[in-house]
């Protein structure tokens, strides 16, 4: 279980300004579940996942984590630009007590990245970054699985294997899936909720949070 208390984010701005990004959220999410967060353009759904994963900070209160979290999917300090997507899947591997040859073997072929595999990442387009982040984090048994809807942008074929292994995930893990565009989220998740104004609403069935998202 993965639960949330109060959790609030605050950045300042320029000038002394402050920007209240996420306002005393409350929800919990257990393994099995696949939630689909909604939310506007800037409406703190990256810096949740963030929060969630560890990577960010709240300005006030706590996550709780009993389960495994993986990184952020689609976010781009997951790897190391500097070497090879083979080397960052050996990173990976060793970090997490994987086998390193089984680990590599998996990450390339997931990605799908040609030669460039063997290639830094930071030579890679942005769309090629997003199949290796996505492919790293597969490799890797997480109870809890963090999804940027940038993963199921562009290429059509890489999306539906995104979908496919998520679908696959899912019977032993969480997934928490955010963006901005409904019916991205039918093809993931089962359940949903609704982040505005800093504040995340649940609904038990999708059909029900993207009512919602609609009527505001």
């Amino acid at each position: 279980m993965i639960r949330l208390r109060d959790v609030t984010k605050v950045y300042r701005l320029r000038g002394g300004a402050v920007r209240e990004v996420l306002s005393g959220v409350n929800a919990s999410f257990a393994r099995g579940e696949a939630v689909g967060i909604l939310g506007r353009n800037g409406a703190g759904k990256t810096t949740l996942l963030r929060i969630v994963a560890g990577v960010e900070m709240p300005t006030r209160g706590r996550v709780e984590r009993g389960m495994s979290v993986s990184w952020p999917l689609g976010f781009g300090g997951a790897m190391h630009y500097g070497i090879s997507g083979a080397d960052n899947a050996r990173f990976i591997a060793r970090i997490y007590g994987k086998p390193v040859a089984e680990t590599v073997a998996f990450v390339e072929e997931f990605a799908q990245l040609g030669e460039y595999f063997r290639m830094p990442a930071r030579t890679y387009s942005s769309g090629m970054l997003m199949r290796l982040g996505f492919a790293l984090s597969m490799a890797v048994e997480f109870d809890c699985y963090l999804v940027d809807e940038v993963v199921a942008t562009g290429d059509a074929h890489f999306a539906e294997r995104c979908r496919k292994a998520l679908e696959e995930r899912r019977a032993r893990s969480a997934i928490l899936f955010v963006s901005h565009v409904p019916n991205m989220l039918r093809k993931f998740c089962t359940s949903g909720a609704v982040l505005r104004d800093g504040r995340l609403t649940r609904y038990d069935n999708l059909d029900k949070a993207i009512a919602a998202y609609h009527a505001a």
